[in-house]
Formats: structure tokens, sequence, C-alpha cells
């Protein structure tokens, strides 16, 4: 099998950068896939986890609680088209959705810190989000997945509270509106943004193909 590595902060310019939020029902639901993608490539990922509410204020995003019941319904009817898609059986309105996603964000940024691959807490935290009602905000919760992933649960806590990281947050944040990221997830290969986990066959493609990226044309 092909192995994904997660870069340091040393290391050159990755090929995929991963923007998202643990908040997100689309990055639950493309995250296998990705991962698939990126693994049958060889192909390094960087996770920047990101403010999803900030980026939205940015970028001219609209939080759920705000949007027009026609895009709510039309929301509920794409989380079931790819639900049946991807194959997964998760529940429409989890009891703990939204939530504050910011300390579960900042601790996949620990554990890359720490030189760890986050994505086993990353695919724990979707589960217990969508298909175990859990809270992911709650610390409690946070350190149980983190330990049942193998991970030093009380210090990734406290790296995840640290200035450090916090200040990481924040400048992937800023990075992300910089770069022209608005939505979450957002997959960039080669300057190329892929919005959506609806575009992650494409994004499989346009690897596949070794074409040039396509830029905004202005």
């Amino acid at each position: 099998t092909t192995e994904i590595y997660t870069l340091s902060l040393h290391d050159a310019l990755p090929i995929f950068t991963y923007y998202f939020s643990m908040v997100s029902p689309w990055a639950y639901i493309g995250h296998r896939h990705f991962m698939e993608v990126a693994a049958r490539h060889g192909l390094k990922v960087d996770y920047h986890p990101m403010d999803l509410l900030a980026v939205f204020g940015e970028t001219g995003g609209v939080p759920l609680a705000k949007r027009h019941p026609s895009r709510l319904d039309y929301r509920s009817v794409e989380l079931q088209r790819w639900r049946a898609e991807r194959g997964l059986a998760f529940n429409l309105k989890p009891r703990f959705f939204p939530f504050n996603a910011s300390l579960a964000d900042r601790l996949v940024i620990a554990q890359c810190e720490h030189g760890e691959d986050p994505e086993p807490f990353i695919a724990a935290g979707f589960d217990a989000i969508w298909n175990q009602d859990r809270d992911l905000a709650d610390e409690a919760v946070l350190r149980e997945l983190l330990r049942a992933c193998g991970r030093d649960a009380d210090g990734l806590l406290a790296l995840a509270g640290s200035e450090e990281v916090v200040a990481r947050y924040d400048a992937y944040t800023a990075e992300a509106v910089a770069a022209g990221v608005y939505g979450s997830p957002c997959y960039v290969f080669n300057g190329e943004h892929f919005w959506g986990q609806d575009r992650i066959d494409l994004l499989d493609r346009t690897i596949a193909s070794g074409r040039a990226p396509f830029v905004p044309a202005r």
C-alpha cells in the first residue's frame, strides 16, 4: 500500500493542501474518498484546519441559522444524495451540531506539530459526530478519542491550547482566505482549488492527467 505522509512545518511545499474544519459535514463525507485518492497517487497531505465561521465572515458565506429555507432544504437533499453515493449511514441531524470546532481543529494541528499522523483522529472524530451523536466540543470526548487512537491525550490537549497552536490555527484561517478558500473542504493541488467533496473525482483525474493547473481568467 502507498503511505500518506503529513508534512512537518520544515518540509518543502506540499502537493496537497487540505483546508477543512471538523464541523463540516462535507469534509466528513469526502474524507475517506480523498484519502484514498491521495494514497493511490502517493501524494503528501498537508492538513490545514481553519475556523470555518471566520472564513465565512470574510468571504460572504452564511451560517446555517441565517440561510433561506430553500437552501436548507436543498442542503438536506444533497446530504442524503451523498450519503448514499459514498455508502455512508450517518444521522442527518446529529444531536451536537453545529458545535464549536476550535479545539478539535487545533488538536489536528497539535498532532502534526508533534510529528503524528492526525488522520485516525480525524476519521474517529467525524464518526463520533455523525454516527455516534457525540459532542466534539467536549474535552472529555476528545480525550477519549485521542486515547483510542493511541495518542498522548493530555499532552496533545495542552499543546492544542498553547499560544503556538492557537496562532497556527489563526494563520491557517487567514491563509485560507488569502488563498481564495471560502468553504470546507477545499483541496489545493499544485495551486489549483477543488472546493467541495463532490470535486474529488475531478481532482483524481487532474492528478492522473498531469495537466498544468487552471487559474482564474481575469
